[in-house]
């Protein structure tokens, strides 16, 4: 797992030990950020179930604003810390050790660009997440985006109220859910 682009470019990521983290692929990272194109030089970005930290990494090696990681797993937590310091972007970093969905219920947040959701699979927190986020769809700056990272066999048609899908993306195991504010 490396850097793709920017000023981070080629450098590798760390991994924690175990099988918590699910890192999404160069293939699938590397067609998210073609998606996202110059929109991301000057976002602020929320990768919410942080990991390593690769989407939010690649989002600041190519120019965002500023990166929010939450992540509550000690080796993932570790492994970020080492990836930040590794490839030079700390200082537009903020790490956040504690739950997900805390998080998204603090009253203080500014709004994000982008938000990034890819939790454990198979559990549904990423519908949870996404219907804690369509509730408060002050945490994303319009015209911004959701982006849910899961396996295709996990996705489930969602209700949402304030936000609605704009695109759908495969590359083998990883679907990406694109979401923005309704009109």
């Amino acid at each position: 797992m490396r850097v793709i682009a920017g000023a981070a470019k080629g450098r590798r990521l760390v991994m924690p030990a175990g099988r918590d983290t699910r890192p999404i692929t160069d293939r699938a990272k590397e067609a998210l950020f073609s998606i996202l194109g110059v929109n991301i030089v000057g976002a602020r970005v929320l990768d919410l179930f942080g990991g390593t930290g690769a989407v939010g990494i690649e989002a600041l090696s190519r120019g965002a604003a500023q990166a929010v990681f939450v992540e509550r797993s000690a080796p993932a937590l570790k492994a970020l810390g080492q990836n930040l310091q590794h490839t030079g972007l700390a200082d537009r970093a903020l790490v956040v050790r504690g739950d997900a969905f805390h998080y998204l219920a603090r009253p203080d947040l500014q709004p994000f660009d982008y938000i990034y959701v890819a939790p454990p699979q198979y559990q549904g927190l990423w519908l949870q997440a996404l219907r804690q986020i369509d509730a408060r769809p002050e945490l994303l700056t319009p015209p911004g985006e959701v982006i849910i990272q899961i396996h295709p066999k996990e996705f489930a048609e969602p209700e949402l109220t304030h936000l609605q899908p704009i695109d759908t993306r495969r590359y083998g195991g990883v679907r990406l859910d694109f979401y923005n504010l309704r009109d």
